[in-house]
């Protein structure tokens, strides 16, 4: 257990997050919590915000955790909370590309997602909500939001990890791997 890690992953649907978040929990031996299975009910019905916050700030109350996700609603409860955030920033078509493998692989085994939600071909690429037009309309003013927030006096605390493709990903978690502690 490593007393005090608190990392929050950030990046565009489609990046990864989830399954850093993930390694990095087991590979340290904390809690990995995932900020959307506190926000999706079931039939993708968001949760009340207030729920929402509600729900986030007690599962980051212990003292070490991995997070994932981008929820601005509760930024402000995440990242003074976290000590540590790393972004994974890459290209859109490798995100685009990510994006589809990870929703096949969703859809054709039937994955249950947050709530006995599951993703189905309509919904991904064909909805007015599809995940491929929220990572296009999005991927350019998340980036701008996020260097102008990573930039901000009051985030200087955090340790900002910035990865910008899926070498420099792999060498990272190599490098996290090989040594069994933080190399932060």
């Amino acid at each position: 257990m490593q007393p005090g890690l608190r990392i929050v992953i950030i990046g565009i649907s489609g990046s990864g997050k989830t399954t850093m978040a993930q390694h990095l929990a087991r590979l340290y031996g904390v809690p990995h919590i995932e900020l959307d299975a506190l926000h999706w009910q079931p039939n993708w019905t968001m949760e009340a915000p207030e729920i929402f916050r509600e729900k986030v700030s007690k599962a980051l109350s212990g003292p070490s955790w991995v997070t994932d996700g981008n929820y601005s609603k509760v930024r402000d409860l995440v990242w003074p909370r976290a000590t540590v955030l790393i972004w994974l920033d890459y290209p859109i078509p490798v995100i685009l590309w990510q994006l589809v493998l990870r929703t096949i692989k969703r859809v054709i085994r039937r994955e249950k997602l947050w709530n006995d939600n599951r993703e189905t071909l309509r919904g991904v690429f064909f909805s007015k909500d599809s995940l491929f037009l929220y990572v296009l309309r999005n991927y350019r003013r998340n980036r701008a939001t996020w260097r102008r927030l990573l930039s901000d006096p009051a985030h200087s605390p955090l340790q900002v990890i910035h990865l910008r493709s899926r070498t420099e990903t792999r060498r990272w978690l190599a490098g996290q791997q090989e040594n069994k502690e933080i190399m932060f």
